[in-house]
């Protein structure tokens, strides 16, 4: 077994391997200091927690706690690797200041009490607001953590119970915009692609998607192939010098919030030279001719001029798109983030159905996930929509799901689209939202503008009960807080970026009487008495298993059919794609391979929307576009962003992830290992702005926007001039109270504006005007990652290192792999 430092080295050793061939597998494990494999008494499977991959994993439980984590060699996502968060994030679980029993405020503190005290004053607060003012006087906003059951569980006592139209997730701010986009184009939410399309694809398009840093071992999957005899071209669409650009055939490092005028270039020069597949265009596809007329107005040398992007470099990039024989695309954040986010998206989709390069192995689009449970969000109807993507503007539909969970039709809410996050946040500022309910997420640091954020949040008339395993920023806010169990302290399901089921077994109790996420919703709607309207109760479940085969009713004939999904049959064979029914016995690797879509008007979860207004569509609108149920190619003119730079702002400031934190460092700051890689805030900046400026690498800075500003140390790098990066993750839980202590505000998200996509109505966190100044010389050394999207251009700047902390093995998979209590 070979020892590596897997901070200084996150994607490991190569594996080499061919195209259309089998990605090798290699073993990756990490155990606490003084714990050999021999000690570990069980081995409990789960996946991945702290990002969208899945990575298939077991835990290793010793006395009761978790000791390790072990890669699963026979799984069909990772083949046995782990990324640093997979090998080093679980020790979070066991940090001493868990939650571990419910506050509630007394005197404006928050002070210990028990779960009767607690869920007594939610109740209550509850029945008084739906007496007073009605449903629409109740939110719920949750995260892209939970489990399926757990999601299933609160839309369904939200939207079947409640009432209430004000349900989101955090999935908002990160791939709410790769549900609207794959609705548009395909009628659905849901993944037309496969991970296994890495392996036979002769292109490869990452859009705005740092993979090496958000999916590590899916990068590993390309770095493997790249090391391979006949390795994959491939594209880079990103403005930051990232992993991926580094080892991109082509870089294109577009000004944020041109994305559209950019994409609109490379199908210009694919429908121009005629790369286009008529035929599949003629069978299976509506919409080509409004969308040849609109690109033929974006030669290269007009988006050269909006982008500020080589016309050459444009045409080089649609050269590939346009002779690939298998394409595979994948797109993120710097598309979802940015202006024209879902416009920008869907013509990702426009080049795999123009090119027909869709259905087939190495085809494929991953419209990707930032959480390891967004897809989960959508599906149960937690982020709003109604559960198994069925369409609020279908009657139809809407009363299967009355029938599904014996309520009335009109007790559902569908007199409208749902209500999204930050409207939901507006009705909690202007008093209309009088209880707010959050789960597992940390709005207080990740919604956008903070200082306005705070008061909302903050406000008397407002009821805030937030449930989490750590006294967050938000919960610090809080009427009520609830602590809850951690990953690996419950059982459930969750799906991963391209529909691979999980199932995550419980391996240790939680701490003191934090309680399982499930649970506690189970506990709020048997006190607040709900009922069906045959009297009996609304959510008869008794623990994780019976609402998952809940789940699998409800998903019954919709596309994301989990009826032929079991636990045991996740036990015994690990992760299985849905849909997977009596048609796919087995799972669906690929969507739309017979060229047929979930887009007939009867049975597709969206009419659509206005691509400039976000205004939806009629249903006599869409089937007059789309009679006959095809894939959907739709056009859109490039228009500038909202917040312009100027002299006096004249930056565009980004925000995005690093590999080693996830959202607010809540676990990952509590992960000795993770922490030390990335322990401080930071602001990137191109040399030549930096040498303007008098800022040399290190020095104390302030980037500051119209909204305010943010200060830390400066990180020189090769990011293109004219932008400013800083990581999201860091708030003020471990920085003293951040503000009353007097210290300078840190959190990037200070800066960013109140302003969303209007189709997707996801957050935009990449396109504020900003300036930047020095404040002084740095105070020592600097801690910013120099092996990622961060590395310093300034020569001596020591390297990161994990050291003997952070050393993880790397092995040939085992003789034999048990399931939950063998020795892997």
């Amino acid at each position: 077994m070979k020892r590596t430092d897997r901070i200084a080295e996150p994607w490991g050793t190569r594996t080499p391997y061919d195209r259309d061939g089998t990605w090798p597998v290699r073993v990756d494990s990490h155990l606490a200091e003084g714990v050999a494999a021999d000690d570990v008494e069980r081995w409990v499977p789960s996946a991945s927690v702290l990002h969208s991959n899945g990575d298939a994993l077991y835990l290793a439980v010793r006395d009761g706690r978790i000791v390790g984590v072990r890669g699963r060699p026979d799984d069909r996502v990772n083949h046995g690797r782990l990324d640093p968060k997979d090998l080093f994030g679980w020790q979070a679980n066991a940090s001493r200041d868990r939650l571990t029993r419910p506050l509630v405020r007394e005197g404006g503190e928050l002070v210990e009490s028990d779960w009767d005290t607690a869920m007594s004053r939610v109740v209550a607060h509850t029945r008084r607001l739906l007496d007073e003012q009605g449903a629409s006087a109740i939110g719920f906003y949750t995260s892209g953590q939970l489990f399926l059951e757990e999601y299933y569980a609160l839309s369904l006592i939200a939207h079947g119970g409640i009432g209430t139209n004000h349900l989101d997730g955090n999935t908002r701010l990160c791939t709410a915009t790769a549900a609207e986009a794959l609705k548009a184009s395909f009628g659905c939410d849901g993944q037309p692609g496969s991970y296994t399309d890495v392996d036979h694809a002769d292109v490869i398009a990452l859009f705005g998607h740092n993979m090496a840093e958000s999916q590590a071992v899916l990068w590993s999957r390309v770095l493997d192939r790249l090391a391979g005899p006949h390795p994959p071209a491939l594209i880079c669409v990103d403005p930051r010098p990232t992993p991926v650009a580094r080892a991109a055939t082509v870089h294109l490092a577009p000004k944020p919030g041109t994305n559209v005028a950019l994409m609109n270039a490379l199908l210009h020069v694919i429908v121009r030279t005629g790369r286009i597949d008529r035929d599949y265009i003629d069978a299976h596809v509506v919409g080509f001719d409004e969308l040849e007329r609109c690109v033929a107005e974006y030669p290269p040398e007009r988006a050269a001029g909006i982008c500020e992007v080589p016309a050459d470099d444009i045409r080089r990039a649609a050269q590939l798109l346009g002779s690939a024989e298998r394409l595979l695309s994948t797109v993120l954040q710097g598309f979802y983030q940015s202006h024209q986010a879902t416009a920008a998206a869907i013509q990702v989709n426009n080049l795999h159905l123009i090119r027909g390069m869709i259905g087939r192995p190495g085809c494929g689009v991953l419209q990707m996930n930032g959480q390891p449970t967004a897809q989960n969000t959508r599906e149960c109807g937690a982020d709003g929509d109604l559960p198994g993507f069925r369409n609020w503007n279908n009657d139809a539909h809407v009363a299967e799901l009355a029938r599904l969970w014996n309520v009335a039709s009109e007790r559902i809410p569908h007199y409208g689209p749902p209500t999204h996050a930050l409207q939901m946040m507006r009705y909690v500022e202007d008093g209309s939202i009088r209880m707010l309910w959050v789960s597992g997420t940390n709005p207080a640091v990740s919604l956008p503008e903070l200082h306005r954020m705070r008061g909302v949040l903050g406000q008397k008339r407002l009821f805030l009960v937030v449930q989490d395993i750590f006294l967050t920023e938000t919960a610090q806010l809080a009427d009520v807080v609830l602590p809850a169990a951690a990953w690996g302290e419950k059982t459930g399901t969750f799906t991963n970026a391209d529909r691979t089921v999980h199932l995550s077994e419980k391996a240790v109790d939680p701490p003191g009487d934090a309680r399982p996420d499930l649970d506690i919703f189970l506990d709020y709607a048997a006190r607040l008495d709900l009922r069906d309207k045959d009297g009996g109760p609304l959510v008869p479940w008794d623990g994780p298993e019976s609402a998952f085969a809940a789940w699998q009713e409800c998903s019954r004939g919709r596309p994301c059919d989990y009826t032929g999904i079991t636990y045991d049959r996740l036990r015994e064979h690990g992760g299985v794609q849905w849909p997977c029914e009596d048609e796919h016995p087995d799972g669906t690797e690929r969507l739309y391979a017979d060229g047929r879509f979930f887009s007939d008007p009867a049975s597709c979860e969206s009419y659509g929307r206005d691509l400039v207004t976000g205004a939806p569509l009629e249903e006599a609108e869409y089937r007059a576009l789309n009679p006959d149920g095809k894939a959907m190619v739709k056009a859109v003119e490039y228009l500038p962003p909202h917040e312009q730079t100027s002299e006096r702002y004249p930056f565009v400031l980004t925000t995005g992830r690093t590999l080693y934190h996830f959202h607010t460092r809540t676990k990952t700051a509590r992960t000795p290992q993770l922490q030390a890689a990335a322990p401080h805030m930071w602001i990137e900046l191109s040399r030549s702005d930096a040498e303007a400026a008098g800022i040399a690498e290190g020095d104390l800075v302030e980037a500051t926007t119209p909204r305010g500003s943010v200060r830390a140390t400066a990180r020189i790098t090769a990011i293109r001039e004219g932008v400013l990066f800083l990581p999201f993750h860091y708030g003020y839980w471990d920085d003293g109270d951040g503000h009353g202590a007097g210290r300078p505000p840190r959190a990037a998200n200070e800066l960013t504006l109140t302003d969303w996509d209007p189709v997707s109505k996801q957050p935009l966190f990449k396109t504020a005007a900003a300036r930047i100044r020095r404040i002084g010389a740095g105070s020592g050394a600097q801690t910013v990652p120099t092996n990622t999207a961060s590395a310093p251009v300034t020569a001596g700047i020591a390297p990161t290192r994990g050291g003997p902390a952070a050393e993880a093995e790397e092995a040939s998979p085992p003789a034999g792999d048990d399931d939950q209590e063998g020795t892997p």
